[in-house]
């Protein structure tokens, strides 16, 4: 995605009046970056796997971040592609061929040279059927092959044109090629749970319920980072994360709407933290299993959204720190459709939907019922939501009004992730975290209903033709047409109840330097504490 004028604006103010690169915090203490100390993160559950072409959540991905690296990465404050592990690339005027010339002399954790047959090989394992990588397949479905020229050099062949082909053939996920085996079940492979990467950090040990620690990588190629560690502390509760926060034992924090607006105040705190808030794109979101009979008709889906009291909810759990959303773009990108607007909250509305499409309370019990069947359905719910718990409980009693039987299920996250994944669910409620560049394939196109990340088994023939020619259309006024289009669709047919894109609310502890938001987001890689300040030593 692009920048936008609110952001803009606010990253322009911002670098006025504190450090450059739109620093929210000028420093506090002063003087020249140093190293030492250590970072304690938050991690609301555990991952299940730090594989990076098998990961698929945010959790893996904070740390994949600080372990992994790939050919070229989009620059936090520019919103750039930049070179990591490529020196430079060519692209073809014909957009079908990307040639990237790698660094030389870098090597893996272990000190194996890293080479251009590790980008071969990641590759192929994204392509291979048998591979857990259906969400990054999609994006490398259209490439005939992956040359090798020399060590040091690699050409990606595209047999049609891709919008987005730089920044995926650029930012695949790469993992070391020596240390798999040919007869190797590559999805259980131990690297899962022992990453070995390229970057600035490396794991240190994995305390499965604990947490998990990184160290600096000595012998990293670039530019060394200050901190000594980053530990990542596994709280699934986050009223016992906010109260370990207070206490010290956390760095930074995600905070809830409520801890941000009630929980966090005090001079007490505010001389301990600072609070940080800003907008990333993003979206929550209900989501509707279309594959089973209750949510298969449309204007029963239409019928569940307009029972959602989303700006109460907004109101209520999320102190109006957020937008209600229509769609999956994020809201203030130019591919969102911003003359799309929500449903209400019409319950009346909502029952004469449900009775065009047969369900009516036939028998008399207080419950809606077609041919028989009870309108009744199962909602799950990750166990660490505080905002899926409240949001369950309001849709709950909304539903019970009109007739609907609503069950809720909380379950550990990767119970919960496997029952989405194997699309053993009737509804459940989740968030996208959105690339900086739009491609709705991934959670839209009906090819990735069966393996891929379109769990709700959405399938629409004029939506596959809209996300496949938008594509191969690098004129950006043209795909934001389509995409509002697309956008159109989404809104008739409601796969999912669209909810809110909020505000990221975050507490970082005062003792850190060089604390910088940038149009990305937080950049703790570039962080450092003044030897005063310190509160941790290597052992």
């Amino acid at each position: 995605m692009k920048m936008y004028p609110l952001i803009v604006f606010i990253w322009l103010f911002l670098q006025m009046f504190c450090v450059p690169g739109a620093s929210v915090f000028c420093a506090e203490n002063g003087g020249a970056p140093v190293d030492g100390d250590w970072l304690i993160n938050h991690l609301g559950a555990e991952p299940a796997t730090l594989n990076p072409i098998t990961s698929t959540d945010a959790y893996a991905s904070n740390i994949n971040d600080y372990i992994y690296e790939s050919l070229l990465k989009r620059d936090e404050k520019s919103l750039e592609l930049v070179p990591v592990l490529a020196d430079s690339w060519d692209i073809a005027e014909d957009h079908l061929t990307y040639t990237f010339h790698l660094k030389k002399n870098i090597r893996w954790q272990d000190g194996q040279p890293f080479t251009a047959r590790d980008v071969l090989f990641s590759f192929e394992r994204i392509r291979d059927p048998k591979v857990d990588a259906a969400h990054l397949r999609n994006y490398y479905q259209d490439i005939e092959k992956l040359e090798v020229l020399d060590d040091y050099t690699v050409r990606y062949h595209y047999r049609i044109p891709y919008f987005r082909a730089l920044e995926f053939c650029g930012g695949i996920p790469i993992v070391p090629a020596h240390l798999f085996k040919d007869d190797e079940d590559f999805n259980q492979h131990p690297i899962g749970r022992n990453p070995l990467g390229t970057g600035p950090y490396k794991l240190l040990r994995w305390d499965t319920g604990k947490e998990i620690v990184l160290v600096r990588n000595p012998d990293y190629w670039g530019e060394r980072p200050h901190l000594d560690r980053i530990v990542f502390k596994i709280i699934t509760d986050s009223t016992v994360a906010l109260q370990v926060l207070k206490q010290g034992g956390l760095d930074v924090l995600g905070l809830r709407p409520i801890q941000w607006v009630k929980q966090t105040q005090g001079k007490r705190f505010e001389q301990n933290y600072r609070k940080i808030k800003y907008y990333l794109p993003s979206y929550s979101y209900i989501g509707w299993n279309l594959r089973k009979p209750l949510f298969a008709d449309r204007k029963v889906r239409q019928a569940m959204t307009l029972l959602v009291n989303r700006e109460t909810i907004l109101k209520r759990i999320l102190f109006g720190l957020g937008t209600v959303v229509t769609g999956t773009f994020y809201v203030n990108s130019p591919e969102y459709d911003q003359n799309i607007k929500p449903y209400p909250y019409d319950p009346a509305a909502a029952v004469e939907l449900l009775k065009s499409a047969g369900w009516q309370d036939h028998d008399g019990d207080g419950i809606l019922d077609r041919d028989g069947i009870p309108f009744s359905f199962e909602f799950l719910i990750s166990a660490g939501s505080k905002f899926g718990e409240q949001l369950a409980t309001i849709l709950q009693e909304n539903l019970k009004q009109v007739g609907i039987k609503m069950e809720i299920r909380k379950l550990e996250w990767a119970v919960f992730i496997q029952k989405i994944q194997q699309h053993d669910f009737d509804a459940c409620t989740m968030a996208w975290s959105l690339g900086w560049v739009s491609d709705p394939f991934q959670l839209w196109h009906s090819s990735q209903a069966a393996q891929g990340s379109n769990f709700v088994g959405f399938q629409n023939e004029e939506a596959d033709r809209i996300i496949e020619t938008a594509r191969m259309e690098f004129d950006a006024q043209k795909r934001y047409k389509l995409y509002h289009r697309f956008h159109e669709i989404l809104h008739e047919e409601q796969p999912y109840t669209f909810l809110f894109t909020t505000e990221a609310l975050v507490a970082v502890a005062r003792r850190f330097e060089n604390v910088n938001v940038y149009p990305m987001g937080l950049a703790p890689r570039e962080w450092w504490v003044p030897p005063g300040a310190q509160k941790y030593r290597e052992q």
